[in-house]
Parts: C-alpha cells; sequence; structure tokens
C-alpha cells in the first residue's frame, strides 16, 4: 500500500469541489489533492458545449442510481449524478441563480449562523465563470412567445436578469453560465480547474480514482484510501484537512462507509462505529417537477443555449412578491413517464414543467452494503409530507400551465393538450402527476448545517464535522432548506466561503 501526503485532500471535482480546490491551492505554500472519481473533461466536447448537455446523461459519465419504490410518487426515476471532473456542472443545463435572501433567512433560522445574504451574496461577484441572461442572438421565438403568455395570463412583470436585485415573481430567459461567444459552459472544471491544473505544481488532481473511505486516527481524519484501475489501495493523508464534496447521494455514503452515521447502521454493516451521528443520510431534498405536453403546431427549431432557456416564477394565490411556483420551459419535451404510462406522443409536441420550489417532503440516503461499488439506497418519499402542500403546489402549476397555454401568443402554437389529457381531472389527475413526476436532479440536505447542540445537524456552521477532527463537507449535502431556485451557483459560493473559512482556521 503506498501513500501520498498533502495538506488537503479534497474529495469530488464538482460544483463546489474544483472550487474549493482551485482557491486552496492559490496559496503556493499550501498542497492540495483533489480526487475525481470520472475522467477529465478537458477533451470531451459534450461535457464543454452546453448544447450537447442531454448527450452526457445516461451514458459512460453518468453513476445513473435509482430510487426505491416510492410510496406516492414516481418509482422510475433515473437520478443522474456526473462521473467527470466538474461533477453534474460537466452535464446540467447551467440555469444560474444566485441564492436569494429569503433562502439564506431560512438557514439561519435552522441554525446556519454566519450564511445569511449580507455574508454570502458577495461571494457572487468573485466567481469565475461567466453568468449573464441569454444573449438575444441565442433567445428562441417559441420561448419568447410562452413567457409573453405568461405574463399576460398570470399578470407577471418581464425580467431581462434575475440576479439584478430580489428575487420577485416574473417570467423570462434565464440567466445562464456560458460564454456566449464560444457555447461553453460554465462547469466549474472549465472555469476553475483548466486554467491551472496543469500548471500548480502544488496541486495534484488524481482522476478515475474512488474513495472508499475516510481513514481516521482515533476521531480525527487523517486521509482517504483510494483505489484506481483495480490496482492496490493508496492512502492519500492530509496534514490538515479532509473535505468531502461528493454531492447529496455520495457524501453521506462514504461518511457511512467511514463509520461516520447512525452507529447501529453503520455497524449492521460491519463497520466500527467512528462517531454516532443521526443525521447522516437523512432529511433529502429535491424539486418534484410535473409535466404537461401539447402536440404543437410546428417542430421547435434553433436558435438555444441549451433546451431549458427560460422559466416562470410564480405565487400559487395569485399575488406578486416571493415565488411559491416555478416553471421550467423546455426547448425538448422529455416525455418518458408519460409514454411509461401508455401516452403515445406525436411528432411535434411542446410542454411545461412545473415545480415544487419549497417542497416539504423528506427523504433519505443509505446503504445496505459496505462495498463501495454497491451503489446507495435512496428513497426520495416524494408527496409524503403530511399536509399534502407538494402535491397541491404541483397541481396548481398544472392550472397555470393550461391557463399559460390558452393565451395567446402561445395558444397559437398549440393543437390539443396530449398529456395528462383535458378529460383527466380530480384524484385521478392527481394520482397521474404524483406517478409521473420527474426530478430536477437538486437532491441536498443529506448532511445538513446546523447549530452545535442540534443533534440532526451533521456539520456545524464551518462546515466542520460534528464530533471528528480535520474532517468537513462543501456540497449540497449541508443545505438544511433546499433553494428555491436552481442550486448550482450557491454550490459555487458554497465552495467560495468554504475556502475562506478553511483559510482562516489555519
Amino acid at each position: 500500500m503506498t501513500n501520498q501526503m498533502f495538506d488537503y485532500v479534497v474529495v469530488g471535482g464538482g460544483a463546489s469541489g474544483a472550487v474549493v480546490a482551485a482557491r486552496l491551492s492559490e496559496d503556493p505554500k499550501i498542497s492540495v489533492a483533489l480526487i475525481e472519481a470520472g475522467p477529465s473533461d478537458e477533451h470531451e466536447p459534450r461535457a464543454l458545449q452546453l448544447s450537447r448537455w442531454f448527450e452526457m446523461l445516461e451514458g459512460e459519465y453518468d453513476l445513473d442510481y435509482r430510487s426505491v419504490e416510492q410510496e406516492r410518487g414516481n418509482s422510475d426515476i433515473r437520478q443522474a449524478r456526473a462521473r467527470i471532473l466538474g461533477g453534474c456542472t460537466s452535464h446540467n443545463t447551467m440555469i444560474a441563480f444566485k441564492p436569494p435572501r429569503e433562502d439564506l433567512d431560512t438557514w439561519v433560522a435552522a441554525g446556519a449562523q454566519g450564511w445569511d445574504s449580507e455574508t454570502l451574496h458577495p461571494y457572487f461577484e468573485r466567481l469565475l465563470t461567466p453568468i449573464q441572461p441569454v444573449i438575444p442572438e441565442h433567445r428562441n421565438p417559441y420561448l419568447a412567445d410562452v413567457t409573453e403568455s405568461a405574463r399576460r395570463a398570470l399578470n407577471l412583470p418581464d425580467v431581462e436578469d434575475w440576479n439584478d436585485g430580489e428575487l420577485r415573481t416574473a417570467a423570462g430567459f434565464f440567466s445562464v453560465a456560458y460564454d456566449p461567444s464560444t457555447g461553453v459552459r460554465g462547469s466549474s472544471s472549465v472555469w476553475y480547474l483548466h486554467p491551472i491544473m496543469h500548471e500548480r505544481e502544488n496541486l495534484t488532481v488524481l482522476l478515475e480514482t474512488v474513495a472508499e473511505r475516510v481513514i481516521f486516527e482515533g476521531t480525527r481524519a487523517t486521509g482517504v484510501l483510494v483505489s484506481s484501475g483495480g490496482g492496490e489501495p493508496t492512502v492519500i493523508t492530509a496534514n490538515r484537512e479532509v473535505i468531502l464534496a461528493c454531492g447529496a447521494i455520495d457524501t453521506p455514503a462514504l461518511l457511512i462507509r467511514s463509520g461516520v452515521g447512525a452507529a447501529a447502521d453503520v455497524a449492521s454493516l460491519g463497520i466500527a462505529p467512528i462517531v454516532d451521528l443521526p443525521g447522516v443520510g437523512e432529511n433529502l431534498m429535491d424539486h418534484p417537477e410535473g409535466l404537461i405536453i401539447w402536440e404543437s403546431t410546428q417542430p421547435i427549431t434553433d436558435p438555444r443555449v441549451s433546451d431549458w432557456d427560460a422559466g416562470i416564477l410564480a405565487r400559487a394565490d395569485g399575488t406578486q412578491g416571493f415565488p411559491d411556483l416555478m416553471f421550467h420551459l423546455p426547448l425538448m419535451t422529455f416525455g418518458v413517464h408519460a409514454e411509461t404510462h401508455g401516452y403515445v406522443l406525436p411528432a411535434n409536441t411542446v410542454s411545461i414543467t412545473p415545480n415544487v420550489p419549497r417542497p416539504r417532503s423528506r427523504g433519505r440516503v443509505w446503504l445496505e452494503s459496505a462495498d463501495p461499488s454497491v451503489p446507495p439506497k435512496i428513497d426520495y418519499r416524494y408527496f409524503t409530507d403530511p399536509d399534502g402542500h407538494d402535491e397541491a403546489m404541483l397541481l396548481k402549476g398544472l392550472e397555470y400551465a393550461r391557463k399559460i397555454a390558452e393565451t395567446e401568443p402561445m395558444k397559437s402554437w398549440i393543437v390539443r393538450e396530449v398529456f395528462p389529457g383535458p378529460d383527466v381531472d380530480g384524484e385521478d389527475l392527481a394520482e397521474l402527476v404524483r406517478r409521473t413526476n420527474h426530478t430536477v436532479y437538486h437532491v441536498s440536505g443529506t448532511c445538513r448545517m446546523g447549530a452545535v447542540d442540534d443533534p440532526m445537524a451533521v456539520v456545524d456552521p464551518e462546515l466542520q464535522v460534528r464530533g471528528v477532527a480535520g474532517l468537513r463537507v462543501v456540497d449540497a449535502s449541508i443545505f438544511p432548506i433546499l433553494t428555491t431556485i436552481n442550486p448550482m451557483v450557491t454550490l459555487y459560493m458554497v465552495g467560495e466561503r468554504a475556502a475562506d473559512l478553511i483559510r482562516q482556521a489555519w
């Protein structure tokens, strides 16, 4: 067994991991290792060109996780998780929202002191990724018509830049992290790692290297046991800290394999418990997304940035202000779940996908094997919140979508409603909406941040794992509450702030 030694070992080269590794390695006296389970994205055009995002799903770069059978939601969801440098920022659609003040207020109320908007928002200006509204040359005329119909039907204002000021109800083209001149996506790998990873001698990027478990001496994390290409296991030693950034599914799985989690569950796997942390893997949150499909009068053609370039933020009570409904407006119809239920889709379709920005249902992630090659178990527990909020919001979103489609100019694009169908209503509609919901791939919360006296908090406001030393988590699993909007930019900012917290500690 060989051994390599660094000051910091960052596990996971995705949204936050790439950022924190790049920022920590700015100090030439500090050595940083970045461990990524997948290959580099440097020479993969499908990962670099935002327009090719769909080619990255369900292929060789996708862990393609599945959930357990759902009590009330869709049991056929394929949870994309990228296995490539840049992580999910190498295959998502780069929708770029600064986290709203109201979301960060809920974090602070949940015990995440120091994560208020006054502290976090300045990091938005430090991001290296290019972020701007979809430029006029890339704005699709169909989407322009849909957003205009939404403004008329729901009495919403237009918006040019969602990140200019407070987040409020509106309809328009998104801000996107991309280079308009080249079409290159604003992934964490492209903008934080590519310029430095072959230049900085103090930054070592270990690709196609799987982290099997964190190594402890007593209750102090001292390194990571990794494997690569079927060779002999290697210990990567961290003189200062191990930083986990594997995402809301793989970070809790790695912690449990390392002996950090609910002690009884850890012991049942034949693993010696290091610290009893019952919150590891709990509090799984996601944005459940619905679907409505119409036959269209014509095919949707270019221009486009990705297929998800515009959207709507609204309120279920019809007022204006901070949104509680969100709609993505796709240029492609992802109708697989409708087809699973026997629907036959025509050649030309358009669709709207309403989702629940602040879901109340909570799921979990756990292990049934200590073998790193065995995927974690995932239970979203969609639509299990006791007051029925999530289901009610998705049904309201469907109602609004129909209202938009009945309003010009979108109305002129529509032949007929195909799914769910105009005659489906009542409990039949509710059941169909639940059974065909999809993920927006925003899983989070499974190592949530909280006050030091919160027994279910996994990390403290410094992102340190409770009960052990030398170990932090820096990814979406630390979210106490899921952001109302797409969380990618929030994760970049978490990485930036984490680097500052780590530097301050040392």
